[in-house]
């Protein structure tokens, strides 16, 4: 494993900043105002040829425990566990505090290796509070702005003392040659799985209950999450004894449009919407004292969009009421409201309990693999000529539409190409049989469809021609 740097310090000092420098990528969120950062974040980071992984942390503020502002600390607390090296970050404009002399006693406390950085350091300003952070006691700090990335390479200087050796072990183990059993019929990676939904559903709650662990602040306020946070973890399936990996994706809450007037929740809802786009299995999660909500569907067909293979759990069902009404109530609500992919897996289940969690999370891999799936040509061909027999194309004006053969193009989402002539002419009502056809027959139940019509363009005609696209319930591919 790569060593592990923890970015520490207190709230807007720039600790977000430099860990997107570090990865290269803007992956936490910033802003202006204090606080932005509230769960740990980790990214692969590289200075020089160092490389390591990087964890983000909240700002470190004196509150009691109880508030949300103290499980903020705890949770920084808990990542410096394990930790191989600390950068402990102070504003050198601003100058020391008294809250970073008290984290710098309660790091004197513990065995983390720290790296003073003196951030904000561009110019004349930020000399003084350069030579002041000398006072704290762990020797000379590096000066940079991780803002225009000043002085970030000076990093390498204080770091590989502390995680060069352990960085170059994991370097070489990373570069050893692979395995001469592996083929491209090699199982698939890491389960891709974010967990989206409203505000307070509970998907927080619901990753640390799988993990086992406090891993995400949670709370009774709405909105606790900010950044999507994904974290590996390996899941041992209670039935076949099997363990799997999975990379879980927690993300924001997300409001209608119309209530999202903060540019701080605009920002956190567009992560979530990453999220998604880099997700395989996304679970929708709605909270059962709340049923299903217009909001919800909108998250679902937003999901489907996107082409991602899509499940729904009723969090909560500790405390539902009238259970097997709401459950299908729910379940013909979803299908109403999203007719074009009807029988999304559904799941009651308990992030307090762990009622149903297993079972979920069996049954995404099976749904991953019906979204990964490849169907045999000869398969697909008996399937169609089936189909055309049983329901043959309309014939608008006395002239038969005439589909001639289908070929898939693609998977993750399934992806297929139907060729024929006149397809302008194919009443919307014959694509859906086609697309519900190819669910049903062909074992791809409630996953995405997208099918592309073409036909050979006429020369002679401009106008006609040209095909089309139809997609089972993920909009136009």
């Amino acid at each position: 494993m790569k060593p592990t740097v923890v970015i520490i310090g207190r709230p807007n000092v720039g600790k977000s900043t430099l860990f997107n420098r570090l990865v290269g990528k803007k992956l936490a969120l910033v802003d202006d105002q204090p606080g932005v950062t509230r769960d740990r974040r980790m990214g692969d980071a590289e200075i020089a040829g160092l490389q390591f992984t990087i964890v983000d942390t909240a700002g470190w503020e004196d509150e009691d425990a109880h508030t949300l502002p103290g499980r903020m600390r705890q949770q920084t607390e808990a990542s410096l566990e394990g930790a191989d090296a600390a950068l402990f970050v102070v504003d050198a404009r601003a100058g020391l505090t008294p809250l970073d002399n008290e984290i710098a006693r309660y790091l004197r406390e513990h065995d983390v290796p720290i790296v003073l950085v003196a951030n904000k350091a561009e110019g004349a300003a930020g000399e003084s509070g350069v030579l002041e952070a000398y006072s704290l006691g762990f020797g000379e700090p590096v000066a940079l702005s991780a803002e225009h990335g000043e002085g970030v390479a000076d990093l390498f200087g204080g770091l590989w003392p502390i995680i060069g050796e352990k960085a170059d072990a994991a370097q070489e183990a990373a570069n050893a040659p692979a395995g001469e059993d592996e083929d491209e019929d090699a199982p698939l990676g890491p389960l891709k799985l974010a967990i989206v939904g409203r505000p307070n559903a509970g998907k927080s709650t619901l990753i640390n209950r799988l993990l086992g662990e406090d891993r995400l602040l949670t709370g009774p306020e709405a909105g606790i999450t900010r950044d999507s946070i994904a974290i590996d973890w390996q899941w041992t399936d209670p039935q076949s004894g099997e363990t799997r990996d999975i990379r879980l994706i927690d993300t924001a809450g997300m409001r209608k449009k119309r209530n999202v007037t903060e540019k701080l929740e605009k920002l956190s809802v567009a992560d979530a919407r990453r999220a998604v786009d880099f997700a395989e299995v996304v679970v929708l999660l709605l909270d059962a004292t709340q049923g299903l909500e217009h909001q919800d569907l909108k998250i679902a067909s937003l999901a489907l969009e996107e082409g991602r293979a899509l499940m729904i759990a009723i969090n909560k069902w500790d405390v539902a009421e009238n259970a097997s009404s709401l459950f299908n109530g729910i379940r013909a609500a979803l299908d109403d409201g999203l007719a074009q992919v009807r029988g999304l897996p559904l799941f009651a289940v308990s992030a307090k309990t762990g009622k149903g969690l297993d079972t979920m999370l069996a049954a995404a891999f099976e749904l991953r693999e019906s979204w990964s799936k490849r169907v045999p040509t000869a398969a697909l061909n008996r399937w169609f000529d089936d189909a055309l027999a049983a329901n043959p194309p309309p014939a608008p004006g006395g002239r038969r539409i005439k589909l001639r053969y289908i070929t898939q193009a693609g998977t993750r989402p399934p992806r297929f190409v139907v060729f024929g002539t006149r397809l302008d002419d194919l009443p919307k009502s014959y694509e859906r049989y086609l697309v519900n056809g190819i669910r049903s027959k062909l074992g791809f139940d409630a996953v995405p469809v997208r099918v592309v019509l073409k036909s050979p363009k006429n020369p002679y005609n401009a106008n006609r021609g040209g095909g089309g696209n139809f997609s089972g319930g993920a909009g136009k591919s």
